[in-house]
């Protein structure tokens, strides 16, 4: 983020007439714009930066960065720079940690921009969007077996307290890739409001594991003023359609946690004492969010795309929460963390039966012919062993016929086996059907596989690959 070298159009003025939590409020005012960026002079010294949240006759109100904690009424000079806020952008940022403003914060030297940009972009014409499709493979089984992303999808990941979703977040950061073609790949990586130790973790396993070559990380901590909170989504999507749509490169941009970003929104709203809609949020919490989500897809007649996996934890547990439930209506899917599975020890505990992608169908065209089919009957299958357990705990095991007992035996299995899976094992989407099509045969009778087509099951199933092979 940058101040404008030129202050031929800055203001200056020395009326601020009240401070309250990070705001000011500015008098004489006439021509102030929204989201201007300001320049905040304290009377001890020192320059803060800050943005104009409202703009009215006669009066301007100013979110300030670094907070307002320290700045007198009387002594303290606001300059108006005419320019809004502005993040510097450069191919250098790869392999980069920055704050959650895009100040290098990994002791790397300063960098040089290759050009200025706004950091809330331009809004994409819906007419020039082109339909989501191709295949992101994040190396994670349930997610590209059942839920499987695609090029420019926004598919949010819903979770718990104490449930591994940061785990989860680094890991689809380290491997996820395009398989099969030589395509420039990047990832950004946003952390929103996160504790200095989750900071230390993101950033030791990046540079750990290597990862962090193809990644630009933002890390803004819980500690950090809440309207850096609010900016660093919109830093993360200006980079990441800097290099998507500059550099024709495909950009997979991960956020956590957007219930903090929410919750910044909240605090805001609440010093400017503006009328709270539902469970105290603004009544713009929805326009917010689609402001961030929207900026992602694709675009015709460009080759770079935006995907986007935002994790967003569902307090208690409640998908209802107004941050959950929004996001849901403005994205394609949802990845849902079970508490259950990860009582059971399974990782990641992903539950594939309330898990969707929306956007599947136009991924699974470029996969395999047997992708959807699969997945589709493997649904089923794991669907009938969750029901299956529910009537156990009623009737007992005693009273299952040979047929439920095989849907429950095939319910164990496909945890243990199919979701189940290591911190670091990267499996390619080959291995992944492989594990399906070998559930399947060990514990469901192929009578059953009624979801699958009988020419598609002789030409991937592996017992009949087996009898062709001389």
């Amino acid at each position: 983020m940058s101040i404008p070298l030129s202050a031929l159009k800055a203001k200056k003025y020395r009326t601020v007439s009240e401070i309250a939590g990070p705001l000011l409020m500015v008098k004489g005012v006439d021509d102030a714009a929204y989201n201007e960026l300001v320049k905040v002079e304290a009377g001890t010294g020192g320059v803060r930066t800050g943005v104009v949240l409202e703009s009215a006759e006669g009066y301007a109100v100013v979110q300030v960065f670094e907070g307002t904690s320290g700045l007198d009424v009387d002594k303290t000079a606001v300059t108006f720079l005419g320019e809004t806020l502005k993040v510097p952008v450069s191919m250098d940022m790869l392999g980069r940690i920055f704050d959650g403003k895009g100040q290098p914060i990994d002791g790397g030297p300063p960098i040089i921009p290759e050009e200025e940009r706004d950091v809330y972009g331009s809004p994409i014409n819906p007419s020039a969007r082109e339909y989501p499709k191709e295949f992101i493979q994040t190396g994670i089984s349930v997610i590209d077996g059942m839920n499987t992303l695609s090029r420019g999808q926004k598919l949010p990941l819903f979770t718990e307290a104490g449930l591994p979703h940061n785990t989860i977040a680094a890991q689809i950061a380290r491997q996820a890739t395009i398989p099969g073609k030589e395509e420039e790949f990047a990832i950004v990586f946003a952390a929103i409001g996160i504790t200095a130790e989750e900071a230390m973790f993101f950033r030791n396993e990046f540079i750990r594991t290597g990862a962090i070559e193809r990644l630009v990380t933002f890390l803004n901590l819980a500690e950090n003023p809440a309207i850096e909170r609010v900016i660093t989504p919109h830093v993360a999507l200006t980079t990441a359609e800097y290099l998507a749509y500059e550099y024709d490169m495909h950009v997979l941009v991960i956020m956590t946690d957007m219930l903090n970003y929410g919750e910044a929104l909240r605090e805001i709203s609440a010093a400017r004492a503006e009328v709270p809609g539902r469970r105290g949020y603004p009544g713009y919490l929805y326009t917010s969010l689609a402001q961030i989500y929207e900026r992602c897809g694709r675009i015709h007649g460009r080759k770079g795309s935006i995907t986007l996996i935002p994790v967003v934890t569902m307090p208690g547990g409640d998908i209802t929460h107004p941050v959950v439930d929004l996001t849901g209506y403005i994205t394609e899917g949802q990845l849902i963390l079970s508490r259950e599975l990860h009582r059971k020890g399974i990782y990641p505990p992903m539950n594939p039966l309330p898990s969707l992608s929306r956007l599947m169908k136009e991924a699974t065209r470029y996969t395999r012919k047997d992708h959807q089919q699969l997945s589709d009957q493997l649904y089923y299958c794991y669907s009938e062993a969750v029901d299956l357990r529910s009537l156990v705990a009623v009737i007992g095991e005693e009273a299952l016929t040979e047929r439920d007992r095989a849907y429950l035996a095939f319910g164990d299995a496909f945890e243990r086996r199919f979701i189940n899976q290591g911190v670091y094992e990267n499996r390619d989407l080959d291995t992944t059907l492989e594990i399906a099509w070998n559930l399947l045969g060990e514990y469901i009778p192929e009578s059953e596989w009624k979801r699958l087509d009988p020419g598609v099951i002789k030409a991937y199933c592996p017992r009949y690959r087996e009898k062709k092979s001389p």
